[in-house]
């Protein structure tokens, strides 16, 4: 069970520096606004904000890969880490878009299970 959870919350890491880049670099670029359904006036005079979101799902990934880094010495910086992914994720669904909660939440979830199951 331990490689299960060091596999999911990699992937969650993966999964949140993927949107960190997004949200960094390709927020009003057609990528950027074709996944997020943005239209190009809303891109642009919201781009500062969508990089300062992208800056927070770095710090997530950074964390979760800290915790991988520390070994089982880190699976309660693991733990925390995957517990804000999960936070974000409930509130993304529930401000922004119930999507959110099935791309982001669900993956938290799912690795948080391993993690806690592993230790």
């Amino acid at each position: 069970m331990q490689l299960i959870a060091l596999v999911a919350t990699a992937l969650v890491a993966l999964l949140h520096l993927y949107i960190m880049y997004i949200e960094m670099f390709l927020w009003d670029k057609p990528k950027g606004m074709k996944i997020f359904g943005l239209k190009p006036e809303f891109a642009k005079a919201s781009k500062v904000m969508a990089a300062n979101q992208g800056l927070y799902n770095g710090f997530l990934a950074a964390g979760l890969l800290w915790g991988l880094w520390l070994g089982v010495a880190g699976s309660q910086v693991t733990v925390f880490f995957l517990l804000c992914v999960v936070v974000a994720g409930v509130y993304g669904a529930i401000t922004s878009s119930k999507k959110i909660l099935f791309v982001q939440g669900l993956p938290g979830v799912i690795a948080l299970i391993a993690v806690l199951s592993a230790a």
